[in-house]
């Protein structure tokens, strides 16, 4: 397994060059090599290409370091796979320096490329996209050498489940029912729960305070955020290919609710707007009387022939809401439990080796020092994967089963909004009822 870093070198560009070309740290630099260049003149190369072309900017060069785990390759393998990584990712268009140290108990590439393109003569774009690509082809150049790669199912799991640079935080706003990516959710589920089809619902989201981007994904943004989320990312059942999917099973199977809101009766009494005004009270009372009739219907609809019914239904619906949202947060539990042994298991993996290097080599004092961290966090993980399971789980399982919830919780969340917003609609009908009639309403 292979761990890449960059950085920009901003100034003193020989002395980088002569520090990664050590002979100490190089194998008498028989380890050495560079593109378009000679090692021993390289700073002088890079600055050359960036005089002809009058490229200006503090950033001189780009320094990226390849690290291997002790004992999984040979240091001419290391080379080899780091001169691979530089042709597959700056196409022969940078000069470029790399060493290989053998000086830190484990084998890693250093690699000094000029910012500047020989053949666009464009500076190098050193952002998340691109560090990404370096990852992606190291990954690849890791699998044809056999040496271990990065998780697929946790990398998905961390798509799904986790923010970028954020994760614990993300994961316990959601816990509290704040995290951004939850309240799209919801937002989503509820609206596809009360839209008529894709239009009504994209005009529904628009309501919310959604911006709303189509392309090759849907992505939504709101008012209160800077940047866009596709809908994907939060989850399978999100993809827009589903959200369609879901609002045709949704239109099909609606569950048995109030076709139109029924306003509120306005208090006559006390009123002094209608003690000014003929008129309005006029208005008044012919609107009570309307709106007493649309909810006396209404409730009719819904089987309830009194007003005991009436209450006996609103407490039904409350005794509902809550066993839903009981169930919503065992959801969240179990969740959170298997999210917490999905990080322990992928800490074994990424540390089994160090901890298989380190019961071998005993005496390798410096390394236990530099890898003291790695080895206490793979203990700890161990420790608890132990007194839950009787061997560590498989990654691809944990997921599954975080799926699995993700979906039920869904299903639960759509059905605490139905329920949410008829248990609304019911209260209305009883102040009405109170404020209107004050007596039963009877067949």
């Amino acid at each position: 397994m292979a761990i890449t870093k960059i950085h920009p070198i901003k100034s003193t560009l020989n002395l980088a060059i002569d520090y990664i070309s050590k002979d100490e740290k190089t194998n008498d630099q028989i380890l050495v090599s560079g593109f378009m260049c000679n090692p021993i003149t390289a700073h002088t190369s890079f600055l050359k290409t960036r005089e002809a072309n009058n490229v200006q900017g503090t950033v001189l060069a780009q320094h990226l370091i390849q690290s291997f785990f002790p004992g999984e390759t040979d240091a001419e393998t290391a080379h080899r796979i780091g001169q691979e990584l530089c042709e597959k990712h700056l196409k022969n268009e940078y000069e470029y320096v790399i060493a290989t140290h053998l000086d830190r108990g484990h084998i890693h590439n250093h690699i000094i490329f000029n910012h500047v393109n020989m053949v666009t003569v464009k500076c190098y774009r050193a952002n998340y996209k691109t560090y990404h690509q370096i990852r992606t082809r190291s990954d690849e150049l890791c699998r044809e050498n056999k040496l271990s790669v990065i998780d697929t199912y946790y990398e998905s799991y961390k798509r799904r489940y986790k923010t970028k640079g954020k994760s614990w935080y993300e994961f316990q706003q959601a816990k509290q029912g704040t995290s951004w990516k939850s309240k799209l959710q919801f937002d989503i589920d509820r609206m596809l729960k009360q839209a008529q089809n894709w239009e009504d619902f994209l005009k529904r989201m628009s309501e919310l305070g959604y911006e709303i981007k189509h392309g090759k994904h849907i992505a939504f943004r709101h008012k209160d955020k800077q940047r866009f989320t596709r809908a994907k990312t939060i989850g399978d059942d999100y993809t827009e290919e589903r959200l369609k999917e879901r609002l045709q099973e949704s239109v099909q199977s609606h569950r048995p609710a109030i076709k139109q809101r029924v306003g509120k009766v306005i208090n006559i009494s006390n009123n002094e707007k209608i003690k000014s005004s003929k008129g309005y009270e006029f208005w008044a009372n012919k609107h009570n009387l309307k709106t007493m009739a649309d909810s006396v219907i209404a409730i009719r609809q819904l089987g309830i022939n009194s007003k005991q019914e009436l209450e006996e239904h609103i407490q039904k619906i409350a005794d509902e809401r809550q066993g839903l949202l009981d169930e919503i947060k065992d959801i969240e539990s179990n969740m959170e439990k298997l999210s917490e042994t999905m990080e322990q298991v992928e800490t074994i993996r990424e540390y089994r080796e160090h901890y298989k290097y380190h019961k071998a080599n005993p005496n390798d004092e410096n390394f236990a020092k530099e890898y003291s961290a790695e080895l206490k966090l793979y203990t700890i993980a161990s420790k608890a994967i132990i007194e839950t399971y009787d061997s560590v789980p498989k990654s691809k399982d944990i997921l599954k089963e975080l799926d699995q919830f993700q979906e039920k919780k869904n299903t639960l969340m759509q059905e605490y909004s139905t329920s949410n917003d008829l248990f609304s609609e019911l209260v209305q009908y009883k102040k009405n009822y109170e404020n209107y009639m004050d007596k039963e309403v009877e067949r």
